[in-house]
């Protein structure tokens, strides 16, 4: 199944979603929009409401629950679990056994989004323009921004390059870009996300400038070296990874001395 797995916003909660480009479906995950109807930001506590909503459905014979599907992404802890996703029609079916307030805005929400990605695949300019609009509100500046979106493009063309050679989305893409990301930093992606205060929030939204420079350029490097050696599968992909640390550490190093200097 071909996806992409960008996470939407609904009011403070964010919602993993993947978009089936075979099937030109949106899926959801259940246990986000269980949050947003329960008013729930504790991940466990959303979860464990699924889990007996979909014991309860069991029992009285609802084809609800078979009609979710699993798919294994990224949670809050920055590990990957097996989580139940639904698409539209499905979910809007499920809210009907959810008593909550939130029912009919998250009803107009999921009609919206699905509205929104039709747009977006006949002019990809505007999902650049809404990232755009989301972290201006966010207050981060213009440079700030051309640099998210160039490291965006640089993740990707690396990311393109790994599955091209054999390397599986999900657990194999995380341990490639910890091991990129701990070389540089000497913190794993979840460490430090913890040193920033997130869970649940994308790492490079919250880096500055000068982070996001160091990601874009050990990724690049990362996938030239592996494009020179024509490396496949996870075990040969770690090595590119690994290589790039010395001259990462080098400039980094470099640029701390220049930012001392001008304080």
């Amino acid at each position: 199944m071909k996806n992409n797995t960008p996470l939407a916003i609904f009011e403070t909660h964010k919602i993993r979603r993947f978009y089936d480009e075979k099937k030109e479906v949106w899926y959801f995950s259940v246990i986000d929009i269980v949050a947003v109807l329960t008013e729930q930001h504790d991940f466990k506590k959303a979860k464990s409401y699924w889990t007996t909503l979909k014991n309860r459905l069991k029992n009285e014979g609802s084809e609800l629950v078979t009609k979710c599907d699993q798919l294994k992404l990224q949670s809050a802890d920055g590990k990957f679990y097996e989580t139940d996703f639904a698409d539209v029609e499905t979910l809007l079916r499920l809210i009907q056994s959810v008593p909550s307030k939130k029912a009919e805005p998250i009803k107009l929400w999921l009609a919206k989004v699905g509205y929104e990605r039709m747009q977006e695949m006949t002019d990809p300019e505007i999902a650049l323009n809404r990232s755009r609009a989301y972290w201006q509100k966010q207050g981060r500046s213009d440079k700030w921004i051309q640099q998210r979106m160039t490291g965006q493009e640089t993740r990707n063309k690396l990311t393109d390059y790994w599955s091209e050679s054999g390397v599986k989305k999900g657990d194999e893409f995380a341990i490639l870009t910890n091991i990129i990301h701990q070389e540089w930093t000497d913190l794993s992606v979840k460490a430090h996300k913890n040193l920033k205060g997130l869970k649940t929030q994308n790492l490079r939204d919250h880096m500055s400038e000068e982070e996001l420079i160091f990601t874009a350029l050990a990724e690049l490097s990362t996938r030239r070296i592996a494009e020179t050696d024509k490396t496949k599968g996870l075990e040969k992909n770690k090595i590119p990874a690994i290589r790039v640390v010395g001259l990462l550490k080098m400039q980094e190093r470099h640029l701390k001395k220049k930012q001392g200097n001008q304080l």
